[in-house]
Formats: C-alpha cells, sequence, structure tokens
C-alpha cells in the first residue's frame, strides 16, 4: 500500500513538471516546429492563401465564420476556440502589409484544437473564449500596403468609423465584450531598443487608453502579461525586446478598446536580421500562448510591476538597412542659378506705354554638370520593401561620419570611388551607384565620365548588379 501510495505521489510530481514544462518558452517553440499549418512566408499571403489555412482549421474543427466584407466586398473571418468565462479577442493586419501575426494566429489555433488533450491546453480551454480577426483589411493585404481601399489607415478611424472594417472590429467588441484584448501589427525592421543601434525584433505595449484615467487593475494585469512575454521572447531575442511608445491617440482602435472597456496589449513585431520570416511567427506563437496561459495559472498575478517599467522604450534614426563604410565619394557640383530679378513698377497710375518686343536672343548652351574631387565620407541608404523582402526602391538616408550608427548591412568599400548613378550624392535620392577602382585614372571634372568610364562595380535595389571583384 504504502509502494502504491508513493508511485501515486511520484506520478502526480511527474505530471506536475510535465505540465510545467508545457508551458515554458523553449516547449512552445518547439511545439510550433511540430504543429504549424502555415507553410508560406507571411507576406506571401493573401486573403486567397488565408482561406486556404481557414479550410485547415475548419477541417480540425474548429469554428471560423465570416463575419463581415471588406470595403471591395472580400471576405473577413474570425475563429473561435474555448468555453470559458474570460473573453479574449485578437486582431491582425489591420495595416495589410502587417501580415506576421495573421500566421501565427492560425498556427495557434491548430496547435490548440490539436493539443487539447495536454492538460494545461484543456485548462485554456475550459477557462477561456478566445476570438480572433486573422485579416481585418484584405483589401490592403492584397496590394500589400498599410490603408485600405478607400485610402484610410483603419486604426486612425475608431471613432469617424467611415471604413466598413472599422465599423466591423468595432461591432465584434461591443458584441463579444472581450476582458483582453491583442493588437497585432508590424514595425520597421530599423526600430531600435532605446537609443542603442540594436534592432527591436518586438516592441510591446500595455495600452492605458485614456491618459486622464487612473491605472486600474486591467491595465496593472496588462502590463504584467506584458512583462512576461517580454520575459519569454527575451530567451531567444535577448536585448531585441522593446517598450512602445504610449502616446495616447484619440483615433486609435487600440486607446479606444481600452476606453471601451477592453483593455489592449500591443505587440509589435519588427525584424530580426539574418533570420526568415517564420523565425518571429514561431516568436509571435509563443508570445499568445505565453499571454493566455498566464490569464488562467495565475502567473501574471506573481510578476513584478517593475519588470515592465524597466523595458527600453524603443527608438530610431541609428540603423540603416546599408552603410557603404570607408567610401570615397564623389559628389556633383551643380552650377549656380541666378535668380530672376523682379522689376517694381513705381506707385500711383500711370499713362499706358506701348512696349516694343525685346528682339530674340540665342538661348545660351547649358553649362554641363561637374564633379567634385573625392572626399572621404560613408553613405546609408534604407529601402522600400515589397513582400518577401523584395526591394521597391533604395534611397540615402545619410551621408557623413556614421562611427555610432550601424547597418544591417555593412560593406567596406574603402577601395573604391563611389558615385552616385543619379549624378546626385544627397538625402532623399537614388540610392543607386558605381564604383570605381582607386588608382584609375579619372578625370573627375569631365561631365561625360560616367559615360565614357566604364565602372568596376555597381549596386541597385539593395543588391550588387555587377559585384566588385576585390573590395
Amino acid at each position: 500500500m504504502k509502494f502504491f501510495l508513493l508511485m501515486v505521489t511520484i506520478g502526480s510530481v511527474l505530471l506536475t513538471a510535465v505540465k510545467i514544462q508545457a508551458q515554458t518558452a523553449k516547449v512552445l517553440a518547439a511545439a510550433w516546429e511540430k504543429n504549424h499549418i502555415t507553410t508560406l512566408p507571411p507576406s506571401e499571403v493573401r486573403l486567397q492563401e488565408l482561406k486556404v489555412y481557414l479550410e485547415k482549421l475548419k477541417m480540425l474543427g474548429l469554428p471560423v465564420e465570416e463575419v463581415g466584407r471588406s470595403y471591395e466586398d472580400r471576405e473577413i473571418f474570425q475563429i473561435e476556440w474555448g468555453r470559458g468565462k474570460t473573453k479574449v479577442f485578437l486582431w491582425s493586419q489591420m495595416h495589410g502589409n502587417e501580415p506576421t501575426a495573421t500566421s501565427a494566429l492560425i498556427d495557434m489555433f491548430a496547435f490548440l484544437q490539436k493539443n487539447r488533450s495536454l492538460g494545461w491546453v484543456r485548462e485554456l480551454e475550459r477557462n477561456l473564449t478566445i476570438r480572433a480577426v486573422p485579416m481585418l483589411n484584405p483589401d490592403g493585404a492584397e496590394r500589400y500596403r498599410r490603408t485600405n481601399a478607400q485610402g484610410i489607415d483603419i486604426n486612425r478611424d475608431a471613432r469617424a468609423l467611415e471604413t466598413p472594417e472599422g465599423r466591423l472590429l468595432k461591432h465584434l467588441r461591443d458584441e463579444f465584450e472581450p476582458d483582453i484584448g491583442f493588437n497585432l501589427h508590424n514595425q520597421r525592421e530599423l526600430t531600435t531598443v532605446g537609443r542603442t543601434t540594436d534592432q527591436a525584433t518586438f516592441s510591446l505595449l500595455a495600452v492605458g487608453g485614456d491618459p486622464e484615467l487612473d491605472p486600474h487593475p486591467q491595465f496593472e494585469r496588462n502590463k504584467r502579461i506584458s512583462a512576461l512575454i517580454f520575459q519569454a521572447l527575451s530567451q531567444f531575442v535577448p536585448g531585441h525586446v522593446a517598450r512602445y511608445d504610449d502616446d495616447y491617440t484619440a483615433t486609435a482602435f487600440g486607446d479606444n478598446f481600452s476606453d471601451w472597456g477592453t483593455p489592449v496589449i500591443l505587440i509589435e513585431t519588427g525584424g530580426h536580421q539574418g533570420h526568415e520570416q517564420s523565425f518571429v511567427v514561431k516568436l509571435n506563437f509563443v508570445a499568445f500562448l505565453t499571454a493566455l496561459n498566464s490569464l488562467v495559472d495565475g502567473s501574471e498575478k506573481k510578476i513584478d510591476l517593475g519588470l515592465y517599467d524597466a523595458i527600453p522604450e524603443n527608438g530610431g534614426g541609428r540603423l540603416f538597412n546599408v552603410i557603404f563604410r570607408n567610401a570615397s565619394v564623389i559628389k556633383l557640383l551643380e552650377p549656380k542659378k541666378e535668380e530672376p530679378v523682379e522689376n517694381s513698377e513705381p506707385d500711383g497710375e500711370q499713362e499706358p506705354v506701348e512696349k516694343i518686343p525685346a528682339p530674340e536672343k540665342s538661348p545660351e548652351p547649358e553649362k554641363p554638370a561637374e564633379f567634385a574631387e573625392p572626399v572621404p565620407a560613408e553613405v546609408a541608404v534604407n529601402t522600400d520593401r515589397d513582400r518577401t523582402g523584395r526591394i521597391r526602391s533604395a534611397y540615402i538616408e545619410r551621408i557623413g561620419d556614421l562611427k555610432y550608427f550601424k547597418g544591417l548591412e555593412e560593406i567596406d568599400v574603402s577601395g573604391f570611388y563611389l558615385v552616385s548613378k543619379s549624378g546626385r550624392m544627397e538625402n532623399g535620392f537614388s540610392g543607386e551607384f558605381l564604383f570605381y577602382k582607386k588608382g584609375r585614372k579619372i578625370d573627375w571634372r569631365d561631365p561625360e565620365f560616367p559615360k565614357k568610364t566604364a565602372p568596376d562595380a555597381v549596386w541597385s535595389n539593395g543588391r550588387w548588379i555587377k559585384p566588385p571583384g576585390n573590395r
């Protein structure tokens, strides 16, 4: 009998240990690796691809319902799971070019439905009712742009409700009356942690709503949950998790959800240099399940609020897509343009005078452009990207001494002269460059030298069109 009781006790301890282990961030990440059903990079997922994923969820037995239509009459869906008292609402891709969380939500629901036999998942199902809109802005997703088909930022439409997508989001909140919301976005890949040059892979925020309101229990709960998410994500990207700025925006849905009685946690996903998009999908999955589990097992109540306050705020302006280091820059010298002098008429009425046309003059030949002699400088270039990281445009962002700045890619061009292909080496102009090896005799004062002298390397749209043989 004693042996039996001992075995029962040991078994109970082991089950408890397994239950705890199953909820750790690293085990959740491994669960995503094993269970995820998304296969495409998130930026490649339009409504058509999303519907394929949703059919897979339906085959697993999950309720998936069309709840509305976009401005261009595309379907908007909602997924539901669980039967508990605590209501959770998540929405993603209200900005069409911010897709990461959409794929993560699909994977989360697939995991929960396939693993209902796990003790901790069973507890989630019993205590939570979870609803999510995985793509609020299918028109924007189709074009891969921020706004909807009306050209309106849905996240600035919480008050005016001029968009069908905004009206739907408010209706879903009012109908469900969730206890907590998760507003899921992507931020620029050049967002940094504080005033460092470290890329902010994630930024978190417990949204307070009306700044005049005193802190309330649900707001403090969301701070603690955000702190738990911070701890979980920091296991994978230490030093790359920040806190989003908490400026109140009267027309934003996050602030208004909190005002309407659904305190919101904002999760902004950035980039992580050297990793595929699937890496941050996995970390979103970890963040979601960490947050949901904390609502059930009480772990959020045990976290110190000071941890949230200690998360560094995000920043920017110190990180660029590319920096060309140790460059010798050739700049265009533009001829000075004489400003026309306006003739002033004397005061008072004047007798009409017949105007005799001046004799026609031959147009003066346009003064050719000249290039200055090389000057040492470093050049930072940023890019606008399309789906799957394809670059739409590259432009000069900063020129000079960039010692205290960082590029996601840094290229040493100390053996070359660098010339702007457009001739304009100025901020905002095209970031397409020609490179000439040092040692070549080139008359920089000759305005035709770019046509007469073949470059040794060409960099365009974020890549080498003609790679340098020797840097």
